[in-house]
C-alpha cells in the first residue's frame, strides 16, 4: 500500500482542501498515534482533526484517489459558510 499512498500524496500535494499525509507510529508520531487510537498498521484515518473517522475502503491508488476527491472542508468556525 505504500507506493499507493505515497503516489496519493503526489497527487494532492497541491490541493488548498485536501490534506493526504502520513505519520510514523513506530517513531516521531508515536504520541500521536497512540492519542487519535491507532491500533495496527497500516491505518487510515479521515475527516474533521478533533474527530478523525477510520477509513474502511479499498487500499490501492485509484480506490484512495475516488475517496480522497470525495473529501474537503467541513462546517467549522473557519468554513462557517458551509454551516446548515
Amino acid at each position: 500500500m505504500k507506493p499507493d499512498w505515497d503516489k496519493l500524496m503526489t497527487a494532492f500535494k497541491d490541493s488548498a482542501t485536501t490534506l493526504i499525509a502520513d505519520v510514523d507510529c513506530t517513531a516521531d508520531g508515536k504520541s500521536l498515534c497512540e492519542e487519535i487510537g491507532i491500533q495496527g498498521y497500516p491505518s487510515i484515518k479521515h475527516g474533521d482533526p478533533s474527530d478523525l473517522q477510520d477509513y474502511e475502503g479499498a487500499r490501492d491508488f485509484e480506490g484512495l484517489k475516488k475517496f480522497a476527491e470525495g473529501l474537503g472542508p467541513l462546517c467549522s468556525p473557519a468554513n462557517i459558510d458551509l454551516c446548515d
